[in-house]
């Protein structure tokens, strides 16, 4: 029993100084984009090993607006938007590592699929899934985990 319990309590020593020594400071990012300075979430946030980037649209930040020109205009966008971020951050596609992907119509899955793969080369994981509508009427929001 004694030596069962100095087992235990080892255990439970070296699982608290594993916690305590694991502490990693959260770093919320604002937005770089003037006109995204007031949105109510960060653009990335930042832990020791990884960024997660809030997720992006089609949308020219310069002008105000979706693009136009249908899915495959609106993919080059979004992945354009998202390159432009992990500049920001001094990191590339290339260190994209997990992509979520929401279409509006998963019609257009093939559309978004003949841009999107020449952009990721190193062929993050993915999750790709419709939805019945997404915000300022995109038809694509990507969202991305980045390892650093």
């Amino acid at each position: 029993m004694k030596c069962t319990l100095s087992i235990f309590c080892l255990s439970v020593l070296l699982s608290f100084q594993s916690c305590e020594n694991s502490k990693s400071e959260i770093i919320f990012h604002k937005s770089h984009e003037p006109s995204r300075a007031n949105v109510p979430f960060s653009d990335a946030v930042e832990t020791e090993d990884l960024l997660f980037l809030t997720g992006q649209i089609g949308k020219d930040h310069k002008k105000g607006e979706l693009v136009s020109g249908g899915i495959k205009a609106e993919t080059k966008q979004v992945i354009e938007n998202i390159e432009t971020v992990l500049k920001h951050h001094d990191l590339s596609l290339d260190n994209v590592v997990k992509c979520t992907v929401i279409l509006k119509d998963i019609d257009d899955f093939s559309d978004f699929n003949s841009v999107y793969t020449t952009y990721f080369t190193k062929k993050p994981a993915r999750t790709t899934f419709a939805a019945s509508g997404l915000a300022g009427g995109a038809s694509i929001e990507i969202d991305v985990i980045v390892a650093k």
